[in-house]
């Protein structure tokens, strides 16, 4: 729920089925990226709204878990419906969130969210476990899956109105309450979703509280959740893991990403560039599976480097309501600097082929990026950028290939590009990352895990799987001579 307040906005908490301000009054101002200029303010939540909504959400657990599957499929189903009624209002909110375009906003976000909302309706009543049986004599083991209890999530800026759904949804659906806190810049469109789901849920079962890295850490290190669940940053992610160790709470981890596109030479090179672009420029970069660091067989690499930086050339990016942009701007001034920084840090044997340099001097905005040239211990190829930023290698053979691919520290996606079927199996079976795609890249499905390995975090979203990770297991023996 928001308020005006003079030319701001003002969003609220929502805790125990109310929308507040924080308990102190304290504030933050929140930006469009667009522009540059505040729009709205967001509590800074403190210690009285974390314990608030914490207690909120244990007050109404029991109510909740006890509730049977089907009941929770209905109320999931309802708020997938009420999504889709309200989508032009959520469209707006995340618009004025991130800057993105309003057309791939309606088009790319609302209806992938509507189905993982229905999904996981449907996985509530999926509850599977090991077949009840004697495995002493005299006793009949039995499978239980409950939910864990309160879950403290705590979702990015990046896709703030969809990760709000890969967090609460499966929650939910496995009989949880939840205190869900978005990232301090992108809190609008989570405060809406609150106010959505509240006509629907038993009040207590999901709660907003706004704030910065402060508030999550509160949220984490408070002792009523029975797990704490981040997609962030690999710093975020570790500080998050460390506090929760303290009272070995659950931890789920959706971390950063330097994703490999390896592109042999038997590939198309029209349709590799043509999709390769799309996944690596789409959200400006801001996507921890984005195709940022393209591996390309030395046969083909020059051609291919040129195809790319042609199609960066031609890759817009502006404000939301122009409808020839792929994407919009980054999400805040320390992310530009981020980006920058690291275009200004290239080393000498780096050549931009494309892009390099910041759009316009209104909002966050920076040009499609492609830069080739680079070494395998190069700062912008080993860490994260998360911008419209694409790198070009060049490799001799498929050893090498999975090598470089490897051979950093994140382990979330990839991709192969080739026609050769059996070399596909191969790369993907050498491949360390949690989701290979061939011949695509980034393609999502609620029915497929997402979730990586090394400092990608562990736990997965979406699919069966996310949803085993918000339940727990209970073995119940009985005997058979009582």
């Amino acid at each position: 729920m928001s308020t005006e307040l003079g030319r701001l906005r003002k969003l609220r908490n929502y805790i125990a089925g109310e929308f507040r301000d924080a308990a102190d009054g304290r504030t933050t101002e929140v930006v469009n990226p667009a522009t540059g200029e505040a729009y709205a303010t967001a509590p800074l939540s403190g210690p009285a709204d974390v314990d608030a909504a914490m207690a909120a959400a244990a007050e109404a657990f029991p109510g909740w878990r006890d509730t049977t599957p089907a009941e929770r499929q209905k109320a999931l189903l309802k708020i997938a419906d009420a999504f889709e009624e309200r989508a032009e209002e959520l469209i707006a909110a995340e618009v004025e969130n991130t800057g993105k375009p309003i057309g791939l906003t309606r088009s790319e976000e609302i209806p992938p969210m509507v189905d993982q909302i229905r999904f996981f309706a449907g996985a509530a009543r999926m509850l599977e476990g090991r077949s009840a049986g004697e495995y002493m004599d005299g006793m009949t083991s039995i499978i239980r899956r409950e939910p864990v209890g309160v879950c403290a999530q705590v979702a990015p800026w990046n896709y703030p109105m969809m990760m709000a759904v890969w967090k609460f949804a499966p929650a939910i659906a496995a009989g949880n309450t939840v205190v869900l806190k978005p990232s301090d810049t992108t809190p609008a469109s989570t405060v809406l979703i609150a106010e959505i789901i509240g006509s629907i849920l038993p009040k207590g079962v999901f709660n907003v509280v706004t704030g910065d890295r402060d508030t999550g850490r509160l949220m984490v290190e408070h002792p009523t959740p029975a797990m704490a669940s981040i997609t962030g940053s690999v710093r975020a992610g570790m500080s998050v893991a460390e506090s929760a160790s303290k009272d070995l709470k659950r931890v789920h981890l959706e971390l950063g990403g330097k994703a490999p596109v390896v592109v042999f030479e038997d590939t198309d090179i029209a349709k590799a560039v043509e999709d390769i672009s799309v996944a690596g420029f789409f959200n400006a970069g801001q996507d921890c599976t984005a195709a940022t660091r393209v591996l390309v067989q030395e046969g083909i690499h020059d051609e291919f480097v040129a195809a790319l930086a042609k199609a960066a050339a031609e890759t817009k990016t502006g404000q939301p309501d122009d409808e020839d942009v792929l994407f919009g701007p980054l999400n805040n001034p320390n992310q530009l600097q981020q980006v920058t920084g690291f275009i200004e840090r290239l080393p000498a044997h780096a050549k931009v082929e494309a892009g390099g340099q910041r759009v316009g001097d209104k909002g966050y905005f920076y040009a499609a990026t492609v830069v080739s040239g680079l070494k395998q211990d190069d700062e912008i190829i080993q860490n994260e950028v998360f911008g419209p930023v694409i790198t070009v290698q060049s490799f001799t053979d498929e050893e090498q290939a999975v090598e470089w691919a490897n051979g950093v520290e994140y382990a979330l996606a990839s991709s192969v590009w080739t026609k050769d079927h059996g070399r596909a199996m191969r790369m993907s079976k050498k491949l360390d990352f949690g989701c290979v795609w061939i011949n695509t890249h980034i393609p999502l499905v609620a029915e497929m895990p997402h979730g990586g390995f090394k400092k990608s975090g562990y736990g997965k979203d979406l699919s069966g799987y996310g949803f085993d990770d918000y339940t727990r297991i209970k073995h119940v023996m009985t005997s058979l001579d009582a």
